[in-house]
C-alpha cells in the first residue's frame, strides 16, 4: 500500500504555488489598475470635452454681447429699426437667446419727458417693475435702468420698459461693470417675460470721449448698458445637442452657475461600494468636477458616471488573474512530481553515501533556484513587453557617441522608416537640418552637457514622404564607476496632436466661410505691409471692395446662394493679385486687398480694374446667370507718413463710399477732401435722426393742370426740410441718405399723413364751392414699398383723415419693380384694391418695360423730365415723348409730363394730346397758403393765341 503520505503537498510545491500566486496577484493588480486608469482617462476626456463646449458656448455668447455693444459704441444713434435689422440673425444663430435688450440710465428728473415721448409711439408705456409677480408703475427713485431697447419684442413684451434695477442681482451685476468696466453676468434669476428662470449677460455703453479710467469715471460716462437675456437651461441644451454630447445616459450631468441648477440630464447614481481600492469595486463609477468663469461668474460642470460591472472593463487583468492561478497550479504540480519522484530515487539508492545524497539535496535546490530566478526573469520581461505594448511609446538607447544602437516599439513602422537610417547615427545626422536651426543646436548642446530633456519636438520625413512629427524623452546613462555610457529614453508619434494645433491656428485667424484672412489676420498682415514700405520706400495700397446688390441675391435666392457667391467673389479676388498681396475678408460682401509695390511690379490703376474685372464674371446661381459688380475704394501709402498708416481701412471704405455714391461698378481713391464729405455726411444724418421729432419737415405743393381746360386738377405733395441752422435742406441731400438709413420710413408715413389731411381740407372747401376734388399726389419709396404692413398703413391714414381713396395718388419709381415683380404686382393690386390711383414717377430713365404696364394696375405715367427739357429741339427726345404718350393712351392710361418751363414745350405737348403737365412755367412748389390762395383765385391756363401763357382770372380767361 502507498503511504499516504506523499500524497501531500510538499514545501517546495507549496513555496512554487506561493510564488504564482503572488506574482499573479501583483500582475491583476498592476493589469487592472492600468485598465482603471485608462476608463477613468477617457471619461474625463469626454467630461473635458463637454465642459469645453459649454465653455465655447458662453464665450460665443459673451462674443455676441460684445458686437452688440460695438453697435451703440460705433453709432451712439441707433435707431429701433437698425437695433432689430442688426440682432434678428443673431437671433436665428443663436437660439437660445431670449430677448437683446438696451438698459437706457434715466435721471428721475427726465422720466417724464421720457414716459412722454415713448408714449407718443407705444400709447400706455410707463416705466414699470416687477412686484408680488405683477408689473406695476415703478415708483419714484433717483436713477432707472430702463429696457429701452427690446428684440424680439413678440414674447418679452412684459420686459418692455422695465426698470431693470429692480432685482439686487441687476444690480450687483451693475456694480460690478462700473467697478471693473468689463463685462458681467448675473446668476439664474426669473425671467420678467417668460416662465423659468435664466441669466443677463450685461455691458456698458459710456458717453462718447468721455475718459473710463477708474470707477468714477465709469459711473459719470454710464448712459447704459447693452445685454442678452439667455435661457440657461437651453443655452447649455442646444449646445450639447449641437456637438452630440447628450447621446449617451450613462452619467449625471449637472451644470450650475454661482450655486443655482441650470441643466440636469441623466439619472442620479447609486452610492459606491465602499471598497479600500477603487478600482476593485464590484460596480465601477468615475466623478468629475470642473469649475470655470465667464464674465465673473462661477460655473460648475458635475458629471458623475452610473455604475458599470466590473468584468465589462477588466477583461484584461481578469484574463491575467485566471491565467495565472492556472500556470501556479501547473508549476506547482509539477515541483510536486519532481519531488515526489526524487524521493522515490532516494528509497532505492539509500545504500549511497551521506557526502552524495548532500550532493544531490544541494543539486535540487540549485535547480530549484535556477528556475525560480527564470521564471521571475521571464515574468518581468513579459510585464516589460505587455506594458510596452499597451502604450503608444517607443523606446531607443545610445551610446556614448549618441548614436543610436537600439529603437524598439514600433518606431518604424508606425513612421514608415528604415532602420538603417537611425542606426549607428545621431539624431541630427537622420534629421536633415536640424543641426543648422538655433532650436537643433540647444538640443544638442544639452546632450553635450549630459542633461536630461523632456518633450523634444522634430518632424522627419519618412520614405512615403510624408512629413510626421515626433515628441521624444531621454535621460544620461552611467556605469557603476560613474563613466558616461550614453542616453536612454521613450518617443512618440504626435502628428494627429500638431495637424490639429495647426487647424486651430488656421480657424483663429482665418474667414470660415472663404478661407480667407479674417480681420485679426489682417492687421498682422498690414502692420508688416506697412513696414516694408517704411523700409523699401514703395507704395502699398488698401483696397475696400464692397459688392453691389449683394442685399438682391440674399433675399431673392437665400443665405445659401450668398454663400456660394461670397466664396467665388474670395477665389476670383485672390487669382487677381500677386501671391505675396493680401486678400482678407472684413465683414458681410467687404473684402480688404493690401497690394505692396516691389521695384518690378508698380501699383497702377489697372491693377485695381483687373480686381473688379475677376469679379465682373458671371456666375451661376440657381442655375441662373448673376453678374455682380463691385465698388472699390483705394487708400494709398508711400511710407511718408506716419500716423496715417493706421487709418487706411478708414479712408479706404471713405473712398469705396465715393465709388457708389458715384453710380457704383467703379472705383475712387481716397482724397482728403473726402473726409469733409463724409463729416458733412454724418452731420446731415445726424440730424436727420431729430428732424421727424422736432417738426423740421414741411411739405411744398405744386399743382398739375389739365390740358383740356387749363383748370389745376390736382397736386403733388413734395416733401422739405427746414433745419435751424442749415436753412434749407434740399432734397437731394438728405432723401438718398434717409433712403439708405432706413428713415425714410417713418418720414414717409408723416408726409403720407400731412399730404392727405390736406388734401381732405382743401376738397371739403372745394365741395362748398361747387369745385370738382383735387387728387393728391404722394411719392413712396422703394425703401417704403418693401414694408410688409405698406397696405395696411395706407388704409389706416385714409381712414383717420378721411380723404377719399380716389384722391389719393401714389407714385412709384421703376426700381421698385426690380427685386421681385411678382410680389410688386401682387402689392400693387392690394394697393389698387383699396381705391387709390397707381402712377409710374419718371418714366423711361429706369427699367422701362412694356411687361411692367400690362402686368400692374397702373393708371397714371409721367414723363420724366429730362425728355421734356428738349422735345422743341432734339428730335430724339421728341420721338420718345410722342411714343409714350401714344403707349399711354393706348394702355388707357392718363400722361402727366413734368418739367414743363416754357411755351414751347407746353404746345408741343398740347399738341400731342398729352392729358396734363406740371413744372415751373405754371407754377413753383409752394408752401400750402399760395396754394390755398391759387385755388380761391380759381387760377388756371390762358388760351390767348399771342399773349404769353402766364396766371389769369377765371373770368378773363379766352
Amino acid at each position: 500500500m502507498i503511504n499516504r503520505r506523499q500524497f501531500k503537498l510538499t514545501a517546495a510545491a507549496a513555496y512554487t504555488l506561493g510564488a504564482g500566486l503572488s506574482i499573479t496577484a501583483v500582475l491583476f493588480g498592476a493589469v487592472g489598475a492600468l485598465e482603471s486608469s485608462k476608463m477613468q482617462l477617457a471619461f474625463e476626456q469626454h467630461a473635458d470635452q463637454r465642459t469645453a463646449a459649454i465653455q465655447s458656448g458662453l464665450n460665443d455668447a459673451a462674443e455676441v454681447l460684445a458686437v452688440t455693444n460695438q453697435l451703440f459704441v460705433a453709432n451712439p444713434q441707433v435707431s429701433r429699426s437698425q437695433f432689430q435689422t442688426f440682432t434678428a440673425p443673431l437671433l436665428l444663430r443663436y437660439p437660445f437667446i431670449q430677448a437683446f435688450n438696451y438698459h437706457r440710465l434715466l435721471e428721475d428728473t427726465a422720466r417724464t419727458d421720457f414716459e412722454a415721448q415713448m408714449q407718443r409711439e407705444f400709447p400706455g408705456y410707463a416705466i414699470r417693475e416687477i412686484a408680488d409677480g405683477a408689473a406695476v408703475t415703478a415708483p419714484r427713485k433717483a436713477r432707472y435702468s430702463v429696457v429701452d431697447f427690446l428684440e424680439p419684442m413678440a414674447g418679452n413684451e412684459p420686459a418692455f420698459g422695465l426698470d431693470a434695477g429692480y432685482r439686487p442681482e441687476i444690480r450687483q451685476a451693475m456694480e460690478e461693470i462700473l467697478r471693473t468696466g468689463k463685462a458681467a453676468s448675473t446668476g439664474l434669476l426669473p425671467l420678467a417675460q417668460a416662465a423659468g428662470q435664466g441669466l443677463i449677460m450685461m455691458m456698458p455703453v459710456y458717453k462718447p470721449g468721455m475718459p473710463v479710467a477708474d470707477y468714477g469715471q465709469r459711473q459719470a460716462a454710464w448712459q447704459g448698458d447693452t445685454s442678452l437675456v439667455i435661457r440657461a437651461t437651453t443655452l447649455v441644451s442646444k449646445i450639447l445637442q449641437a456637438d452630440g454630447l447628450l447621446d449617451d445616459d450613462d452619467a449625471l450631468l449637472q451644470v450650475r452657475v454661482a450655486g443655482g441648477l441650470v441643466f440636469s440630464h441623466g439619472e442620479a447614481p447609486q452610492a459606491a461600494d465602499a471598497t479600500p481600492v477603487r478600482w476593485l469595486s464590484w460596480q465601477q463609477r468615475s466623478d468629475y468636477l470642473k469649475h470655470f468663469t465667464v464674465l465673473g461668474k462661477e460655473w460648475e460642470v458635475r458629471i458623475s458616471a452610473l455604475p458599470r460591472p466590473f468584468l465589462a472593463d477588466h477583461i484584461g487583468s481578469i484574463s491575467t488573474l485566471v491565467g495565472g492561478i492556472l500556470s501556479s497550479l501547473l508549476m506547482a504540480a509539477f515541483v510536486q512530481s519532481l519531488v515526489l519522484r526524487s524521493r522515490r530515487v532516494q528509497m532505492l539508492v539509500d545504500a549511497r553515501t551521506a557526502e552524495l545524497r548532500l550532493s544531490n539535496e544541494r543539486l535540487n535546490a540549485d535547480v530549484l533556484a535556477r528556475k525560480r530566478t527564470e521564471r521571475a526573469l521571464l515574468d518581468s520581461e513579459q510585464r516589460f513587453r505587455r506594458l510596452l505594448a499597451l502604450s503608444s511609446d517607443w523606446y531607443w538607447e545610445q551610446d556614448a557617441n549618441l548614436r543610436f544602437t537600439s529603437i524598439t516599439g514600433g518606431f518604424y513602422e508606425k513612421g514608415l522608416l528604415r532602420p538603417e537610417r537611425f542606426i549607428g547615427k545621431t539624431r541630427w545626422d537622420a534629421t536633415p537640418g536640424m543641426a543648422a536651426t538655433r532650436w537643433g543646436r540647444d538640443h544638442i548642446a544639452r546632450l553635450e552637457a549630459r542633461l536630461p530633456f523632456s518633450h523634444f519636438e522634430y518632424a522627419i520625413e519618412g520614405d512615403d514622404g510624408v512629413l510626421r512629427w515626433y515628441s521624444t524623452s531621454g535621460e544620461p546613462v552611467y556605469d557603476a564607476k560613474g563613466d558616461f555610457k550614453g542616453y536612454r529614453g521613450t518617443g512618440a508619434e504626435i502628428t494627429e496632436r500638431k495637424l490639429s494645433e495647426q487647424r486651430i491656428s488656421h480657424i483663429a485667424h482665418h474667414d470660415a466661410l472663404t478661407g480667407l484672412p479674417n480681420r485679426m489676420l489682417l492687421q498682422d498682415r498690414l502692420a508688416q505691409a506697412i513696414a516694408h514700405a517704411n523700409r523699401s520706400g514703395h507704395h502699398m495700397w488698401v483696397l475696400l471692395i464692397d459688392l453691389d446688390r449683394f442685399k438682391f441675391v440674399n433675399d431673392s435666392l437665400g443665405h445659401k446662394a450668398g454663400d456660394i457667391l461670397l466664396k467665388t467673389v474670395a477665389q476670383r479676388l485672390s487669382g487677381s493679385v500677386r501671391e505675396s498681396d493680401t486678400v482678407a475678408r472684413l465683414s458681410g460682401d467687404e473684402f480688404v486687398a493690401i497690394l505692396s509695390e516691389t521695384s518690378d511690379a508698380l501699383l497702377t490703376p489697372d491693377v485695381v480694374q483687373r480686381v473688379m474685372n475677376a469679379v465682373a464674371q458671371p456666375v451661376m446661381l440657381e442655375g441662373k446667370e448673376f453678374l455682380v459688380t463691385c465698388s472699390i475704394g483705394v487708400a494709398a501709402y508711400d511710407g511718408s507718413v506716419g500716423d496715417e498708416a493706421q487709418h487706411l481701412i478708414e479712408h479706404a471704405d471713405i473712398a469705396m463710399y465715393a465709388a457708389k455714391k458715384s453710380g457704383r461698378n467703379g472705383f475712387r481713391f481716397y482724397l482728403p477732401c473726402m473726409n469733409e464729405e463724409a463729416l458733412e455726411r454724418l452731420r446731415i444724418e445726424n440730424a436727420l435722426r431729430q428732424a421727424l421729432a422736432r417738426s423740421e419737415f414741411m411739405l411744398h405743393y405744386q399743382p398739375q393742370v389739365d390740358l383740356g381746360d387749363g383748370a389745376i386738377t390736382g397736386v403733388e405733395a413734395l416733401l422739405r426740410w427746414q433745419h435751424p441752422e442749415m436753412g434749407v435742406v434740399a432734397p437731394d441731400r438728405f432723401i438718398g441718405l434717409a433712403e439708405e438709413t432706413g428713415l425714410i420710413v417713418p418720414i414717409g408715413m408723416w408726409a403720407l399723413q400731412s399730404a392727405c389731411a390736406q388734401g381732405k381740407a382743401w376738397n371739403d372747401w372745394r365741395a362748398a364751392h361747387g369745385q370738382p376734388p383735387l387728387r393728391m399726389a404722394v411719392n413712396l419709396s422703394a425703401r417704403q414699398f418693401t414694408q410688409p404692413d405698406l397696405v395696411a398703413k395706407v388704409a389706416e391714414v385714409l381712414e383717420e383723415t378721411g380723404l377719399p381713396p380716389a384722391c389719393l395718388e401714389l407714385e412709384l419709381t421703376e426700381s421698385v419693380f426690380m427685386n421681385d415683380v411678382t410680389q410688386a404686382a401682387n402689392l400693387l393690386r392690394d394697393l389698387k384694391a383699396l381705391g387709390v390711383t397707381l402712377s409710374i414717377d419718371d418714366f423711361g430713365t429706369g427699367y422701362s418695360s412694356l411687361s411692367y404696364l400690362r402686368r400692374f394696375p397702373i393708371d397714371v405715367l409721367k414723363i420724366d423730365r429730362s425728355f421734356v427739357n428738349d422735345i422743341a429741339v432734339d428730335e430724339d427726345d421728341e420721338a420718345i415723348v410722342v411714343s409714350i404718350i401714344a403707349l399711354a393712351h393706348n394702355l388707357k392710361l392718363r400722361v402727366v409730363a413734368e418739367g414743363v418751363e416754357s411755351r414751347e414745350q407746353l404746345e408741343y405737348l398740347r399738341r400731342h394730346d398729352c392729358d396734363q403737365i406740371q413744372g415751373y412755367y405754371f407754377s413753383r412748389p409752394v408752401a400750402p397758403l399760395q396754394f390755398e390762395q391759387m385755388l380761391r383765385e380759381n387760377k388756371h391756363l390762358g388760351w390767348a393765341e399771342l399773349a404769353p401763357l402766364a396766371w389769369v382770372e377765371a373770368g378773363t380767361a379766352a
